[in-house]
């Protein structure tokens, strides 16, 4: 009695170090910083579409005539002690 739980325990660990070993590893890509290429930033083109809006919708990418100053500025800061 006693044998026979031993042995359902040693091989469903036999078993489930074995579909360990053969299950298949996911591949992740080295990743990359973000420009501003990489959102939908708000546009002013001349000749585009105005879409008209009923209720509450997200635009992606809107056309507006300005948009302030758009640049990027590197973080120098080191955050700890001062």
């Amino acid at each position: 009695m006693v044998w026979n739980f031993v042995v359902q325990i040693v091989a469903s660990l036999v078993l489930t170090a074995i579909s360990y070993a053969l299950s298949p590893k996911p591949r992740t890509e080295a990743p990359k910083a973000a420009g501003l290429d990489a959102f939908d930033l708000p546009t002013a083109e001349e000749g585009r579409p105005i879409p008209v809006v009923f209720g509450t919708v997200l635009l992606r990418g809107p056309n507006v005539v300005w948009a302030g100053d758009l640049k990027v500025d590197p973080i120098r800061k080191k955050g700890g002690k001062k």
